[in-house]
């Protein structure tokens, strides 16, 4: 081939490769699909865990059962702090809908207050209860209460990382729509947490204090 050919076989190459040149390489519905996936993954995590509990929240092996350990007034106040994150992150979003910068900051940061204040009242009653000396090692029921109850907290702990992280990112960049796909993500995510939350509360805390 000559060294004309070359050039125009480059040239033609280069021709075709700006041609199919695509410069959003990921659609919006593609990332919510994928997140979605990732939801479900999480589901049977939890699901295993659930399961878990059933099998074992009956083997106290001597040991302490929840009605003896749980506290229901802390746990739901608890619960309130994170269902109220839940309200307050819906504020964020319809301040990103309207692109109010210093509105979802604000949300955003109310928001992390109230998941960091479950956090902290969630590791209180892990520390009271290791400090009695029921901790994760003294029966089956332990063990599967602190598996269960300490996955959640890890996710919520997540959960506020990428909340501080888009906080920076809406601050340094508005509400573009890299950042509305992302703080639509972190919106599953968080409701995600509240609902497996409830499930928790219902079946660990109301149903273990039970005769």
């Amino acid at each position: 081939m000559s060294d004309t050919n070359v050039i125009s076989a480059g040239a033609h190459g280069a021709d075709a490769s700006s041609r199919y040149y695509v410069t959003e390489h990921h659609p919006e519905q593609g990332t919510l699909l994928g997140f979605w996936l990732y939801l479900m993954s999480d589901c049977l995590i939890f699901a295993c865990l659930f399961a878990t509990y059933a099998v074992l929240g009956r083997n106290y092996a001597g040991g302490p059962s929840g009605a003896e350990i749980f506290d229901l007034p802390l746990v739901a106040v608890n619960t309130a702090f994170l269902l109220l994150s839940s309200i307050t992150y819906g504020f964020a979003m319809l301040a990103a809908q309207r692109k109010a910068v210093g509105s979802v900051q604000l949300w955003l940061a109310i928001t992390g207050v109230l998941g960091a204040c479950f956090l902290g009242l969630e590791l209180y009653e892990f520390q009271h209860l290791i400090h009695e000396g029921f901790g994760p090692w003294r029966s089956g029921f332990l063990t599967a209460f602190f598996s269960l109850v300490g996955t959640h907290g890890l996710h919520v702990t997540f959960g506020i990382v990428w909340l501080v992280t888009l906080m920076v990112q809406v601050g340094k960049h508005g509400v573009n729509a890299a950042n509305y796909r992302r703080l639509s993500c972190l919106s599953m995510f968080w409701h995600f947490l509240d609902v497996i939350w409830i499930g928790v509360f219902t079946y660990v805390y109301l149903m273990g204090t039970l005769p």
